[in-house]
């Protein structure tokens, strides 16, 4: 909750320097048998709050946006570089947008003005919203399956990780403090989620059927955010460098990229679409805004 209190004030506040948060997105090219990021390109362009990339498909990315001072779901179409807005809420601000699979739905969290915090379900195009989770305090997401959710669930001063069954409403907590990165495993039935349990963080495996979960590797000191490449390789970001891990081939983390330029020094958010051939990244910023 500290970190949404957090962005609000943010988005809020005026004064002389603040933090400008931006999306870019990167081709991921295969040269030699080594994959390489090129054709960056600033998806969000935007003054303020702009975080939390997921794919909606191969050429639409989705990220929460400052919007008429709100936080909203944009969606940016890769082949025409144009950004659509998904929802205008006008008491509340949207977070997380990820697509619902086998669905034209995005699920995301609200955060209204008033404090209330749920997980609800947007139709792409119409925008139309409902409450998905009316029981549950989401602050992040996964989608296990269209009726498996996934989620970091906020609890006390930590997080707790959480699988909710749509089909019969249940829901069953598999571990306290744990972080917001949650993604699929590429070609398993695992989920990973970042453990917070040791002074070490952990990238850890989760079976949300059978509740079975292992190690995978200790993360990057003092980072959470990551994603899966289509091979198997972890990406994981801090400060200006993006470190790569592979289970099947690696003893430990290796630098992938460091980034030179001054706009992308303390990455964040990491996502990929399904294919493998597109990267999505957040960095913030520092700019001058006048009163």
């Amino acid at each position: 909750m500290r970190n949404l209190i957090l962005l609000i004030i943010l988005l809020s506040f005026s004064a002389f320097s603040q933090t400008n948060i931006e999306v870019y997105l990167f081709d991921l090219i295969i040269n030699d048998g080594k994959i390489e990021l090129d054709n960056k390109r600033n998806i969000s362009n935007n003054e303020g709050y702009d975080n939390q990339p997921s794919f909606y498909n191969d050429n639409i990315v989705l990220f929460s946006s400052t919007q008429n001072n709100q936080t909203d779901i944009a969606a940016y179409n890769i082949r025409d570089s144009k950004i659509r807005w998904i929802s205008n809420t006008p008491n509340g601000s949207e977070y997380s947008p990820t697509k619902i699979p086998n669905q034209k739905q995005i699920s995301a969290i609200r955060l209204d003005n008033d404090g209330k915090q749920l997980l609800y379900k947007y139709d792409y195009k119409t925008g139309s919203q409902k409450v998905l989770l009316k029981d549950l305090k989401v602050g992040y997401h996964c989608w296990y399956n269209p009726e498996i959710i996934v989620s970091s669930v906020l609890d006390d001063n930590s997080m707790s990780l959480v699988v909710y069954n749509l089909k019969d409403n249940s829901n069953y907590t598999f571990q306290k403090n744990v972080g917001r990165s949650l993604h699929k495993i590429p070609n398993s039935k695992l989920i990973s989620y970042i453990s917070k349990e040791n002074e070490v963080w952990e990238i850890k495996s989760l079976d949300p059927i059978s509740g079975a979960t292992k190690k995978v590797i200790n993360a990057i000191p003092e980072a959470e955010d990551m994603c899966w490449l289509i091979s198997g390789t972890i990406l994981m970001g801090k400060g200006n460098t993006i470190y790569k891990f592979n289970p099947a081939t690696d003893a430990d983390w290796s630098v992938f990229h460091t980034f030179e330029d001054k706009e992308i020094a303390n990455i964040t958010r990491l996502a990929t679409n399904t294919i493998g051939n597109m990267l999505a990244l957040v960095s913030d910023i520092s700019l001058k805004i006048n009163n």
